[in-house]
């Protein structure tokens, strides 16, 4: 006589139930997973984009400059976390002009709840020749939950980025 094989029904509760805790108590830990990876993304963006203007000053021994930018095409006045383009200040204005000066880089809006605050920047970073900037500043990246979760980048006037993590928002 063959042996019949199979679950029951009280097995396949209890693993039904084993696996609705486990998914519980994960899904917390996902969410702030990834609102920690969104900021690191985020940052580590910014941080590529100051030492990229940075190092294409200093190579085209030109004023390269980050200005906010909404559509990635021209520097308009808002918010950091709506977007920024590097680009070459061949004039050395500190005003982009679209038909004579080349936008090296441009960085769309960020994802999320993410808000990038300056200090000392209102809307544009500008490196000179030798690298250095014109002023120096920070940035605060934050996200919606307020505590220790924040991310700050500080520029010296050498132009060096400095990081720094778990700042209050």
């Amino acid at each position: 006589m063959k042996k019949k094989s199979g679950f029951t029904l009280l097995e396949l509760i209890i693993t039904v139930a084993l696996i609705s805790i486990v998914t519980a108590l994960a899904i917390p830990s996902m969410r702030t997973f990834s609102k920690n990876d969104r900021l690191t993304t985020n940052i580590n963006t910014m941080i590529g984009h100051l030492a990229y203007a940075r190092s294409e000053a200093v190579k085209r021994s030109a004023q390269v400059s980050i200005c906010v930018s909404s559509d990635a095409a021209n520097c308009t006045a808002g918010n950091w976390e709506d977007g920024w383009i590097v680009y070459v200040d061949s004039d050395s204005d500190d005003n982009f002009n679209s038909a004579t000066e080349e936008i090296l880089r441009a960085n769309q809006a960020m994802d999320g709840a993410n808000t990038l605050t300056p200090t000392g920047y209102v809307n544009q970073v500008t490196y000179d020749n030798r690298g250095f900037v014109t002023a120096t500043g920070s940035f605060l990246l934050c996200d919606d939950r307020s505590g220790d979760f924040g991310k700050t980048i500080t520029i010296s006037n050498t132009g060096r980025v400095r990081f720094q993590d778990d700042s209050t928002c």
